[in-house]
């Protein structure tokens, strides 16, 4: 990804050395000689980053980075100045109006790059699209939830207790009797049927070919 700078400095000296050296580093690099200036090409550049110099004239770098922050069209943009003004109080203002950092001039142009890739590097993390949902069941006992592809399925009690026995042994087949006595107990009488809704109804919400029936013994969880 090729990111957009946009350079803001009233001296025309500083401007193209600094340019010059962010295009050697694969950059597509924009230029303002002021604030008024900077917040036209940054409208049309759409910039990934401004770089700003705080003493400028038509608007001073403070007013610029308002500016920019309180135009929705920019409000991903990352601003960090760039200024001879090196006093904690001038740092502080310049945070104050919503800069994300703020470098002092002068600096060597090495550290400009560093500093310039890892400020990157933050905005290449916080646009990374969202990890796909991990595919399968998942059964969270605890929580009394199942995620299905990353959709959470809302199941009866029996019907997460009897996913929560198959699940918690894949593979393995458990018989029909088995199921009956942990799910039911062995004190409650249930219709032979019974059972067998229940995995019906389990196979539509979680998927048929995750549920094998071995016919007249039982069933087995396959992942």
């Amino acid at each position: 990804m090729s990111h957009r700078i946009l350079l803001v400095d009233d001296e025309v000296d500083i401007l193209e050395f600094v340019r010059y050296n962010l295009v050697r580093e694969g950059y597509e690099v924009f230029t303002a000689q002021n604030g008024a200036e900077a917040l036209e090409k940054a409208a049309e550049c759409r910039p990934h980053l401004i770089l700003l110099d705080m003493m400028m004239p038509v608007m001073d770098g403070a007013q610029t980075c308002r500016a920019i922050r309180e135009n929705p069209v920019l409000k991903d943009t990352m601003v960090v100045f760039l200024s001879a003004l090196g006093e904690e109080q001038q740092q502080l203002a310049g945070f104050g109006v919503g800069a994300d950092d703020y470098l002092t001039k002068p600096i060597k142009m090495k550290l400009l790059v560093s500093r310039v890739q890892a400020i990157l590097k933050r905005i290449d993390a916080d646009a990374a699209p969202a990890a796909p949902p991990a595919p399968g069941i998942t059964v969270d006992r605890d929580r009394y939830t199942v995620i299905r592809d990353g959709q959470e399925i809302a199941l009866p009690r029996k019907e997460f207790a009897l996913l929560d026995l198959l699940y918690s042994s894949p593979g393995r087949l458990i018989p029909r009797e088995e199921i009956y006595a942990k799910i039911w107990g062995t004190e409650v009488v249930v219709g032979d049927r019974t059972i067998d809704v229940h995995i019906r109804k389990l196979r539509q919400k979680i998927g048929d070919e995750r549920i094998v029936t071995v016919k007249g013994v039982g069933y087995k969880y396959e992942p």
